[in-house]
């Protein structure tokens, strides 16, 4: 489950010193021991370094990372790629406290790191509205936060915040299905959402974008069942909807782990007259979509790689440097990352960067 409101149910480094500390839950320290791969650019003004000034090593800047505990694809890929990331740089040190769903203990991890003093916090909360008081706690104390993903409740509690956009997911989703039944000339199609846990607001968000896009074709949606971002709900829920409507057009499956199981349902039932667009970005729909053997015809990105983004910046802000490209000397408060469209026509492209 992907997220940028509330909770989610979606990856090298030398790691050394790893120990249970005052919070009970165990923080590992690695170092960087390798270049990273950026070339310089030429500066604004002469008189000051490149916006983002990359691929030189800088001030070392030691990095505190907490995000919810690795039990979904997406979730997994977060943590693994955060780390990846601060490997590519010599003058980083990575602290990560052990993923943790129970906001208490997120909040001592994040505690801890902060009594650690470490110089840029970055942040996937479990829930953003808990762990608000902690972030700001940290902004308080002189230690940047980049708010991954799932919004604080309070600017006050981050520096910069980098996500992806749930609405713009069911924007995309929508989009692509309107253009293939237009192709195929339907003019009054059945269309099934399977949404993800209905009182999220991410699911709030990416079903309105859905809406929206569908209602400007003058679509609407014929069916819609939430499951819980898992491969059994995901089963269940489509099963269900495929007994309560003989025939389909298109299906959205808002999570592609969740997929997995919606994928059994329709072979369990031997159903083939629609197809379907999943959401997220994992390499088994990727596979899929390659191979162009079943209805999964299409996934809208919720990118994972956002964790690797995040430490870059962190690393920027640390280093007081703005981004590369960019006229700014600061990095910017806001970044919403976009909800590709993945194809067979353009799936190799974004392979590398998909979840297992």
């Amino acid at each position: 489950m992907k997220d940028s409101g509330a909770g989610s149910i979606g990856r090298r480094n030398m790691l050394f010193g790893a120990g249970a500390l005052g919070s009970g839950l165990l923080l590992s320290a690695c170092t960087s021991n390798s270049t990273d791969d950026g070339a310089d650019q030429a500066g604004v003004t002469a008189d000051r370094p490149a916006a983002g000034s990359a691929g030189t090593p800088g001030k070392h800047v030691t990095i505190g990372f907490s995000a919810p505990a690795a039990d979904h694809g997406w979730m997994a890929a977060i943590t693994k790629n955060a780390k990846a990331q601060a490997g590519r740089y010599t003058d980083v040190s990575f602290q990560a406290a052990e993923g943790t769903n129970d906001v208490n203990a997120q909040i001592s991890a994040v505690q801890t790191l902060i009594d650690r003093k470490v110089d840029v916090l970055v942040v996937l909360p479990f829930d953003g509205k808990a762990l608000t008081s902690i972030g700001a706690q940290a902004m308080d104390a002189d230690i940047p936060v980049v708010n991954l993903d799932r919004v604080f409740d309070n600017s006050l509690a981050y520096r910069t915040w980098i996500g992806g956009d749930n609405y713009g997911m069911g924007v995309n989703a929508g989009q692509y299905i309107v253009r293939t039944l237009k192709a195929k000339g339907v003019g009054k199609p059945v269309i099934a959402e399977i949404a993800g846990i209905d009182n999220l607001d991410l699911t709030k968000q990416r079903s309105q974008g859905f809406k929206d896009a569908l209602a400007k074709a003058g679509f609407s949606v014929s069916i819609r069942q939430a499951a819980q971002f898992t491969a059994d709900s995901g089963q269940q829920v489509m099963s269900n909807v495929l007994q309560a409507r003989s025939k389909l057009d298109a299906v959205w499956n808002h999570d592609d782990d969740q997929g997995i199981g919606v994928e059994a349902a329709v072979k369990q039932a031997g159903r083939s007259e629609f197809f379907m667009v999943g959401g997220a970005g994992s390499k088994h729909a990727m596979q899929q979509i390659k191979a162009d053997s079943g209805v999964l015809k299409a996934t809208v990105v919720y990118p994972s790689s956002m964790s690797a983004s995040a430490i870059t910046l962190a690393r920027l802000i640390g280093q007081g440097k703005g981004v590369g490209d960019l006229v700014e000397q600061e990095v910017p408060t806001s970044i919403t990352l976009f909800s590709a469209t993945v194809t067979k026509d353009n799936v190799d492209q974004y392979l590398p960067t998909s979840f297992t």
